[in-house]
């Protein structure tokens, strides 16, 4: 997911996305500490794409008058 891609998206679809994120990262997490994590750089992309989500959620608030970033 590139931080391009997601200026576009509206609010509740970042929202609806981070959720989903948080989600995953925990079971992968749940994986790692049973042995059963198969693709470890996964963990890595998921953190990264949590970042960039709330890095362009933040952008936006820090906006003068709520306008987005394009």
């Amino acid at each position: 997911m590139k931080a391009s891609d997601l200026q576009g998206v509206t609010k509740v679809e970042l929202e609806h996305q981070l959720a989903g994120l948080r989600g995953e990262l925990f079971n992968l997490r749940f994986q790692q500490a049973t042995r059963q994590l198969r693709n470890p750089a996964r963990m890595r992309h998921v953190k990264r794409d949590i970042a960039r989500i709330l890095t362009i959620m933040r952008q936006r608030e820090s906006s003068p008058a709520g306008s987005e970033i394009k």
